[in-house]
């Protein structure tokens, strides 16, 4: 089944791009295509996929913003570009583990009422180790509502590596206008809405870095508030009809 696989990106995270290139190719399931969306100037970007070989590769299909406008609307006009029916995610300054995307795919079509489904992540340190977490939840169909009981300070798991039916994204207007929390907006959105499922393998790998968003300081103050309507939406959402696709 195709895969569109989706990667927002701006100029200061172009030197990663070869890695993601690398991990995408190196993929077992072969049926995919790449949308990277960029972000502001565009020139790092192009420079970065031309010299890593990806530019002259016909499943990767480049567009730009024309302006910067951050990750939420960067994504979510790759998604407008988007023409398979599983969506999955992969930041610019990450990678996806080797089996991600048939792992994936096939807990998907093994789950049909799923609308997501989500692996392990493993931290990616400077030094190339590979750190992983475990997690509160056990393998197999995730309930209706299950994230958000047992999200509790850290999430329970990784938005960044899920793999979205792409009907349920668009149900769910995309990913969610939030400052540095649009894909846990997302999640428990969609967790609120469909069963999902975990598999028990490692599915992406989240680059550990000094230049990372959540690595920087920030004056933003609304951090309780983004929560708190996160939690609002979900509970809401929970009251409504089951997501069928």
């Amino acid at each position: 089944m195709l895969v569109n696989v989706v990667t927002a990106v701006h100029a200061p995270y172009a030197r990663f791009l070869a890695s993601v290139w690398s991990s995408l190719d190196a993929q077992s399931h072969r049926e995919w295509t790449w949308l990277v969306q960029i972000d502001g100037p565009d020139k790092a970007v192009r420079d970065a996929l031309e010299a890593c070989g990806a530019a002259t590769d016909p499943r990767v299909r480049v567009a730009v913003n024309g302006t910067s406008e951050g990750p939420a609307v960067t994504r979510n006009l790759a998604l407008a570009r988007a023409d398979a029916p599983l969506i999955q995610n992969v930041d610019a300054d990450d990678e996806l583990e080797p089996g991600t995307l048939s792992v994936l795919v096939t807990a998907l079509a093994e789950h049909p009422r799923a609308g997501f489904a989500v692996g392990h992540a493993r931290d990616l340190l400077p030094d190339g180790q590979l750190r992983g977490h475990a997690l509160p939840l056990s393998p197999g169909p995730i309930a209706r509502g299950a994230l958000l009981d047992a999200w509790r300070g850290t999430l329970p798991v990784h938005p960044a590596g899920a793999m979205w039916r792409r009907s349920l994204l668009l149900a769910l207007g995309g990913w969610s206008a939030l400052y540095g929390m649009e894909d846990t907006g997302l999640l428990m959105a969609a967790s609120a809405t469909s069963e999902g499922v975990l598999v028990d393998a490692p599915t992406l790998r989240y680059r550990k870095h000094a230049d990372q968003t959540s690595a920087q300081p920030s004056l933003f103050a609304g951090a309780g508030e983004q929560v708190a309507l996160i939690r609002q939406r979900a509970q809401i959402l929970l009251g409504q009809a089951v997501w069928t696709g």
